[in-house]
């Protein structure tokens, strides 16, 4: 039975990274989120891949307000490669950071006309010569698109998630992501970060998370407890 009481934190100096747990946890998350899917509206490898970079600073549900008029005139790398910049910025205006947005889908498309014959590739070094795409960006394509587990995408929720959860003490999403790949089967590292992201959606959020209602009270060492 969960206690009651003033609000504090139990605070756990140095969580024990064991993998058994975190196997328990996933479990948990899978009942919990059977449908957990990748939430940006997408049709091929190009629409996600132009949809993940600009989601960077902007949630995705902006982003799928954004996108199906995006594509209707750009709807593939060609058309999108001889775009006007300022086409492109009044079409996606009301994401953040818009105007370099706007540079790099026009020079990320001119890249895949040029360099890959118009398709996305499908390695991680190639991914992230692209512009406006880093590690995270291509982890979400390769995954998401192609299926490829290259890694694990730690956005912002995975980040925040993981060191609850204690799985990481790293606030760098590059050393977050090193700790999550140790303790996740590879078979996981697609869906985890969705599972995550769901879960950092309802419950676990940024500011006065529910942890009152979460399933996994007992299981995570920086719940907010009542004394």
């Amino acid at each position: 039975m969960k206690p009651s009481g003033i609000l504090a934190t139990k605070k756990n100096k140095k969580p024990a990274l064991s993998q058994a747990p975190v196997l328990e946890t996933l479990f948990e998350l899978k009942k919990k989120y059977p449908d957990a899917h990748c939430a940006l509206d997408h049709s091929n490898p190009f629409e996600l891949l132009v949809a993940t970079i600009l989601s960077a600073q902007c949630t995705d549900d902006r982003v799928n307000k954004v996108t199906p008029a995006l594509f209707a005139n750009y709807p593939g790398p060609v058309d999108l490669s001889k775009a006007q910049l300022q086409d492109v910025e009044r079409l996606i205006m009301s994401t953040n950071f818009y105007k370099n947005k706007s540079k790099n889908l026009i020079a990320m498309a001119q890249m895949l006309v040029d360099r890959y014959q118009c398709e996305v590739p499908m390695e991680m070094d190639q991914l992230v010569q692209l512009p406006g795409v880093g590690r995270k960006t291509a982890n979400v394509v390769l995954g998401n698109a192609f299926n490829i587990s290259s890694g694990i995408v730690v956005d912002t929720h995975v980040g925040r998630l993981s060191q609850r959860l204690g799985w990481t003490k790293h606030k760098d999403p590059v050393k977050t992501e090193q700790d999550l790949i140790k303790l996740i089967p590879k078979a996981d590292w697609v869906l985890v970060a969705h599972l995550l992201i769901y879960h950092g959606r309802k419950t676990c959020k940024a500011r006065n998370p529910d942890c009152q209602n979460c399933f996994l009270f007992d299981r995570c060492p920086k719940r907010y407890v009542k004394l």
